[in-house]
């Protein structure tokens, strides 16, 4: 069976990863910094699907974390078929106001654990073939703070090592989906309802998973849930920056 490792996998999509690989009978690695929740799911996983789930507690943010997880990517004993990039929290959209300290971190793990990580996979994944999904955001073809540079980022790298990469058999997709119900808001200190986004633009978890995976599966570079956020994105080609940047502004996450 093939293994999946999956970063951030406590809790929204990353635990969605984890429940639909897991359908899928792939055995799993799951990382997060919390392990009694890691604990748990792995245990609901075991049960119900009967596959192999690894824990590994990891902080993506510290050298030591990304290294431990990064080890268990080259480990040509028991090869990792399936990276998820999915680590990742939010922070206010005024820079100047937050803690430099704090957008740091963040940029560590959204930018260098997740470029740290591919690169580990693969020096394991070449020649033997895998994928890699790098969870982005429709933000990141947008002007919305520094969380849409790091996701902008996220797909540029992962439109050039699709294409690098491929003739090695391995895939990189970079997956941008809009807003998803999941507790990511929730950890900013945004109730369900209260994020100042209309309610038709939300998506659920479950679709942006099995969409990703799709994608994924047939070698796409950038996967985009959902026609009307395919249609968002065309948009951003065509209209100035300015007035996309102030429409991202309205809302509060």
């Amino acid at each position: 069976m093939p293994t999946a490792l999956i970063t951030g996998a406590s809790a929204g999509l990353g635990a969605e990863f984890a429940r639909q690989l897991a359908r899928r009978r792939a055995d799993l690695i799951l990382v997060a910094r919390t392990e009694e929740t890691l604990d748990a799911l792995a245990a609901d996983l075991r049960s119900e699907h009967g596959v192999a789930v690894e824990v590994l507690v990891a902080d993506l943010a510290e050298d030591a974390g990304v290294e431990r997880v990064a080890a268990r990517l080259r480990d040509p004993a028991d090869p990792v078929d399936l990276l998820v990039n999915n680590a990742g929290f939010g922070l206010p959209l005024q820079f100047a106001d937050n803690d430099i300290a704090d957008e740091v971190r963040h940029l560590r793990v959204h930018v260098e654990a997740s470029m740290r990580l591919m690169h580990a996979a693969l020096q394991s994944m070449r020649g033997r073939g895998g994928r890699i999904i790098n969870v982005a955001s429709v933000a990141g073809f947008i002007s919305r703070s520094t969380y849409s540079a790091c996701k902008a980022w996220l797909i540029g790298f992962s439109r050039w090592a699709n294409a690098e990469y491929s003739r090695d058999g391995v895939s990189v997709t970079a997956l941008c989906p809009g807003f998803t119900h999941t507790s990511f808001h929730e950890r900013m200190g945004l109730p369900v309802g209260e994020e100042g986004v209309p309610r038709f633009m939300w998506l659920n978890a479950r679709d942006v998973v099995r969409e990703g995976l799709r994608d994924a599966a047939r070698g796409r570079s950038v996967s985009i849930p959902s026609l009307r956020y395919k249609a968002l994105v065309a948009l951003t080609r065509v209209l100035p920056s300015s007035l996309t940047s102030g429409v991202a502004r309205r809302g509060r996450v």
